[in-house]
């Protein structure tokens, strides 16, 4: 098809056991809309049998299409190269795990109708998540909303539809290091929002631990706030008033009572503390100027090894 409707783009990494079980589900979606799309499935890497499942599913249905990057990028990336290469007048970005309903789509594609450039889907029911990730989850938004401009929706991820104007409008981003939920939010347009509650993973395991969800937060931190670097300019005036001023104290008791002799531990404290403060200050100074030595390189977001709409394939019944 030269310009289908809706363009479903679908990042995938060692999702074998459900990229089938998850293609059956939305292309009965996508059937009830009468609307030409197509499917667009990301191989970010997978180490296991995915391309070979998704092969299979290229060959049968002329609407599945297959992006294989040359290794693993990561979900931002792979992000990317799906939004750079759908033809769709509508595209939405989902998850392989069938944590977010494909049933949603409808409702995107009504408000779309009806004139809203971005559809979001917010989650207001996170219990299949666990404990730990509902808190953190919560802690990133409002830290992140607190000192970054613009906000990220509350409990919104990805699973969205943009219009193509909107993917226009991301393309002219040329950020290496990328932070899609910010991007998606920077650009704008009018957006409407569609409630639902998160399911269990259909299959498998989430590829994100606690050490990648935490870079996955400096990333976004930094890719849209300069306030970590700000704070140390406020905390310097403040500790260099606070030494001005116990400085003073001394020279005046030291005048008026004598010399004090000063005491071993309390020193080694006050060095401690102004060193760990430096080496803190160093290391947010560091995050900032290694994005910066990412972006000079002028990399690209991903490479594609192959794309299945470079090969014939057969209709399906």
């Amino acid at each position: 098809m030269d310009k289908p409707h809706i363009s479903l783009i679908c990042p995938c990494h060692n999702e074998q056991r459900v990229v089938e079980q998850f293609f059956i589900e939305v292309e009965t979606i996508l059937n009830k809309l009468s609307l030409s799309y197509e499917m667009i499935f990301i191989n970010d890497g997978s180490t296991d049998a995915t391309l070979d499942e998704l092969i299979k599913l290229s060959t049968a249905h002329k609407q599945v299409r297959i992006i294989n990057l040359s290794r693993n990028f990561g979900k931002e990336a792979a992000l990317t190269a799906g939004l750079d290469l759908a033809k769709g007048d509508a595209v939405i970005p989902i998850d392989a795990d069938l944590q977010d309903p494909p049933e949603l789509i409808i409702d995107f594609v009504r408000e779309w109708k009806n004139g809203f450039d971005v559809v979001v889907a917010k989650r207001v029911d996170r219990s299949s998540d666990t404990f730990s990730k509902r808190v953190t989850a919560s802690l990133f938004y409002k830290f992140h909303n607190s000192i970054a401009r613009p906000e990220i929706p509350d409990n919104v991820g990805d699973f969205r539809l943009i219009s193509r104007r909107v993917v226009k409008a991301i393309q002219l981003l040329p950020e290496n290091q990328r932070f899609m939920k910010g991007i998606f939010s920077w650009v704008g347009f009018k957006t409407a929002v569609v409630e639902y509650t998160r399911q269990p993973r259909a299959a498998g395991e989430t590829s994100f631990n606690g050490w990648r969800l935490w870079n996955f937060a400096l990333e976004g931190i930094t890719s849209f706030s300069t306030a970590p670097l700000r704070v140390w300019l406020y905390l310097g005036v403040l500790l260099s008033t606070i030494a001005f001023v116990y400085g003073s104290v001394i020279i005046i008791r030291t005048m008026m009572s004598g010399v004090d002799l000063p005491g071993y531990a309390s020193i080694l404290s006050a060095i401690l503390f102004f060193g760990g403060i430096q080496l803190i200050g160093l290391g947010v100074m560091g995050e900032y100027i290694g994005r910066i030595y990412m972006e000079v390189k002028g990399r690209p977001v991903y490479i594609v090894e192959s794309d299945s709409d470079d090969k014939p394939k057969k209709t399906s019944d």
